[in-house]
């Protein structure tokens, strides 16, 4: 069992709401609850969550908004709850810095290990070098889990910082999405569309030039390779 983590639900749907929270609980965590985008702000304004179960569609501020919000101040992980077919919702979740998305309707006991999953990702630092992975102007300090370039301290969600550590520790190595989703997700199944967002995410970020990359580059037919600039 993970240890105990603080997670914030954040839906209007008092059923799922409900559900949620003892899965949760059964689990082993501590559960807060939300019913709508500006009581998630205020709770999380005066809390610090391990995560935040968050519903796209809420009634005044939805879920979009309070992930951006979010993403402003904090890099906590976040699960986006997602209606069936709603892709581009699910998309813009991920590119705003979801960790992870599950769509309803949904098994509980499912959404629970994802919980569980991004939590263990968030945590985990034993499979990457204690030194900090220096690429000439783009530095990750695998311990204090921060990443700067050119001198500036760069905003990342955990699932980016894992994403690039682990491109960066593995430089000149192509690797599938299914690879990617293993080894960075921790996951045997999923939508390989998750790992194209992050890696378009990470461009912005790192790359001069986003359209024209250089350090995350694609592999046709296979996936993605990190080429050093030194």
């Amino acid at each position: 069992m993970n240890p105990q983590a603080r997670v914030l639900v954040v839906d209007d749907d008092l059923t799922v709401r409900d559900v949620v929270r003892r899965y949760l609980e059964l689990a082993g965590h501590e559960v807060a609850l939300a019913d709508t985008g500006e009581d998630a702000l205020a709770w999380i304004a005066g809390n610090e969550p391990d995560l935040v179960v968050l519903d796209l569609m809420l009634p005044g501020i939805d879920g979009l908004e309070v992930c951006r919000r979010l993403r402003r101040t904090s890099a906590v992980p976040v699960v986006m709850l997602t209606a069936l077919g709603e892709e581009e919702d699910r998309i813009a979740g991920l590119q705003l810095g979801a960790d992870d998305y599950v769509t309803k309707p949904f098994s509980p006991r499912e959404l629970a290990l994802r919980v569980s999953s991004v939590l263990r990702r968030a945590a985990a630092t034993t499979s990457l070098p204690d030194k900090p992975l220096v690429d000439g102007d783009l530095r990750l300090d695998t311990v204090a889990r921060t990443a700067t370039w050119c001198d500036t301290e760069l905003s990342l969600t955990s699932r980016e910082f894992d994403l690039l550590a682990f491109l960066l520790s593995h430089p000149g190595r192509a690797f599938t999405r299914e690879q990617l989703l293993e080894r960075v997700w921790g996951w045997d199944f999923g939508d390989q569309s998750t790992v194209t967002v992050h890696v378009r995410r990470l461009r912005e970020k790192v790359e001069r030039e986003p359209a024209k990359p250089t350090r995350i580059v694609t592999v046709w037919g296979v996936g993605y390779r990190y080429d050093t600039q030194a």
